[in-house]
C-alpha cells in the first residue's frame, strides 16, 4: 500500500493523521470543499496535494486506500465514486486504529469541551521528557507543530471525540482507540444532529469505559453531574476498573485548591488523601499554566493526573506545564491594530462561549470585550441552545451575530432564530448586532469599536476570513 487519499482532508483530525501518514513514507493525497488556514497551510507545507471541491477525478488512479471522513455522505459524488469503483475504504478513527494504535499504551482524553487543551497539554508532558510520544489532536499545538504523528514509543495520546465515526459507521469515534487511560473532562449535550438527548451520549461514554483494561484507569470530572452519573454506572459493572475523580469540591479524590489568577496565567495546588500512585505523586504540589479561566486550570490538572500514572513526577509535570504555549485557535491572539486586538477562538457551545469569555475578561480586565459569534456547528444552528446562547452571548459587552448559511437545510421550526437571539441579548442588558454578511459586520464594528478594545471572534469554521479582514480594516 502506497498512496491514501482522504475525503475531508481538512479536517483538524483528518488533517492530523493524514500529515502523519505521509511522514511515515505514504503518498498522501485528499479533497476538501473548504481548504483554509492554518489546515490548509500545514498539509501544504507537508508536502500533501489538495484538491478545492470534490470531483471523481481527484481520486489519483493508483489509490489504494480511502481515507472517508464523518463528514462526507452519500451523495457526496466522490463518496460515490470510491462505493462504484469498489475501493477500498475506511473511517478515519479504523484508519488510526490498524494502522497505529495496536499494541500501545492509549491515553484517551473525552468531554465536551476542553479535549484539545487537555490533550496537548498531556502530549507535552511526555514530549518534553523524552518519551518521544505518538498523539493525534484535533488543533495544532504550538509546542508541537502539528496535529499528529505515530513514533515508535509505547505512549500514545489521542484527542477522543464522541461524534460519530462516519456515514457507515454510527458508533462514537472513541470506541476505536484502544484505550489504557481514559480522562473525561465534562459530558453535556452537543452534536444535536446524531445525538437525540445527554442519554445517548451518556450511553456512548459508558460504552468506552467497558474497554479500558483492568491495569488502565479513568480520571473523570468530580464537579460534573453526567460524569458522575456515567462512572456510577461503570463502577457497578465493571469494579476491576480503576476510576479517580479530578475536581474543585471536596468529594473529589484529587481536589484542585488554592487557585490564583493572573492576567498571564494560572496557579494552583492539587491535594488528595486516597491511597494511589498518582495521587501521592502529586499530593501537595503546586502547578502553573500560562492559560487563562478556571477550565483550563482543570485541562492541566486532569492532563497532570494522567502524566503521573505514567510515571512522571510533579517536577516534571510542572516544568512542562511552565513551557506549554497553548493551541491554535484557542485564545489566540491574531493581531492588534490601532489599539484594538482581535483574539480567535474555537468556542461555539454555549458553555465554551462562557468559558471563553471568562477567560478574557481575566486576561483583558480593562477592556471593552466584543464577541463575534458565527453559529456554524451542527447544534448551534438549531434552537436547541435558543436561550442558552443569549445567555452565554449576554457576558459580552457587544455581541455580533453572523447570518446562518444554509439554514433551509433544518425545518423552520428546528432553526436558531437569530431576531429572537438579539431581543433575548439586548433584553440582558447588552447591545447585539445580526450581520448581513461578513464585511457587513467588520463595517459595522469598525464603526463601532474604541482603543483598548477586545473583539473575540468564535467560530469552529473560517468565519469568512473575518480576523484578517478586521485587521486589514482597522488598520485603514
Amino acid at each position: 500500500m502506497k498512496h491514501v487519499h482522504f475525503l475531508g482532508i481538512c479536517g483538524t483530525a483528518m488533517g492530523a493523521v493524514a500529515s502523519a501518514m505521509a511522514r511515515q513514507g505514504y503518498v498522501v493525497t485528499g479533497t476538501d470543499a473548504n481548504v483554509y488556514p492554518p489546515m490548509s497551510t500545514f498539509l501544504e507545507n507537508e508536502g500533501i496535494q489538495i484538491f478545492q471541491g470534490y470531483n471523481p477525478a481527484n481520486i489519483p488512479a493508483d489509490t489504494d486506500l480511502v481515507v472517508i471522513g464523518n463528514a462526507m455522505s452519500r451523495g457526496n459524488i466522490e463518496v460515490e465514486a470510491v462505493l462504484d469503483s469498489r475501493l477500498r475504504y475506511m473511517s478515519l478513527p479504523e484508519t488510526m486504529k490498524e494502522f497505529f494504535l495496536w499494541g500501545k499504551r492509549n491515553l484517551v482524553v473525552t468531554g465536551t469541551h476542553g479535549k484539545t487543551t487537555t490533550t496537548s497539554m498531556l502530549t507535552w508532558m511526555l514530549e518534553a521528557n523524552g518519551q518521544n510520544p505518538s498523539f493525534m489532536i484535533g488543533g495544532i499545538a504550538r509546542n508541537l507543530g502539528r496535529g499528529g504523528r505515530f513514533t515508535d514509543s509505547d505512549f500514545c495520546v489521542l484527542e477522543g471525540d464522541e461524534y460519530d465515526t462516519s456515514f457507515f459507521d454510527k458508533r462514537s469515534k472513541f470506541l476505536h482507540y484502544l484505550p489504557e487511560v481514559v480522562i473525561i473532562n465534562n459530558i453535556e449535550m452537543d452534536h444535536a444532529d446524531i445525538y437525540a438527548n445527554v442519554e445517548e451520549i451518556k450511553l456512548s461514554f459508558k460504552r468506552l469505559l467497558r474497554v479500558v483494561p483492568r491495569k488502565g484507569i479513568v480520571f473523570i470530572n468530580a464537579d460534573c453531574p453526567n460524569c458522575a452519573d456515567v462512572c456510577s454506572h461503570a463502577a457497578s459493572e465493571l469494579k476491576m476498573v480503576r476510576m479517580l475523580s479530578v475536581g474543585m469540591g471536596e468529594e473529589a479524590d484529587i481536589r484542585i485548591t488554592d487557585i490564583e489568577r493572573r492576567t498571564d496565567g494560572c496557579s494552583f495546588t492539587l491535594t488528595s488523601s486516597i491511597e494511589s500512585e498518582e495521587a501521592t505523586r502529586l499530593n501537595g504540589e503546586r502547578f502553573s499554566v500560562p492559560m487563562i479561566g478556571d477550565f483550563n486550570v482543570r485541562n492541566a490538572a486532569m492532563a497532570a493526573c494522567a502524566a503521573a500514572f505514567t510515571g512522571l513526577n510533579a517536577g516534571q509535570i510542572r516544568t512542562a506545564l511552565d513551557s506549554f504555549e497553548g493551541v491554535a485557535r484557542r485564545q489566540e491572539v491574531r493581531g492588534t491594530v490601532n489599539g484594538v486586538t482581535v483574539v480567535d477562538d474555537f468556542a461555539h457551545h454555549p458553555t465554551a462561549i462562557r468559558q471563553a469569555i471568562e477567560g478574557l475578561r481575566q486576561r483583558f480586565p480593562k477592556s471593552r470585550l466584543w464577541v463575534l459569534f458565527e453559529p456554524r456547528s451542527n447544534t448551534t444552528i438549531r434552537n436547541l441552545f435558543q436561550k442558552e446562547l443569549a445567555e452565554a452571548l449576554a457576558d459580552a459587552d457587544f455581541a455580533v451575530i453572523s447570518p446562518i448559511e444554509n439554514h433551509k437545510r433544518l425545518a423552520p421550526e428546528q432553526r436558531l432564530d437569530e431576531a429572537r437571539l438579539l431581543a433575548d441579548i439586548e433584553a440582558a442588558g447588552t447591545n447585539c448586532y445580526v450581520g448581513r454578511n461578513v464585511d457587513d459586520i467588520v463595517a459595522h464594528v469598525v464603526t463601532h469599536v474604541h482603543p483598548n478594545d477586545v473583539l473575540l471572534v468564535m467560530s469552529n469554521g473560517g468565519f469568512g476570513g473575518i480576523h484578517n479582514k478586521l485587521l486589514i480594516a482597522l488598520a485603514q
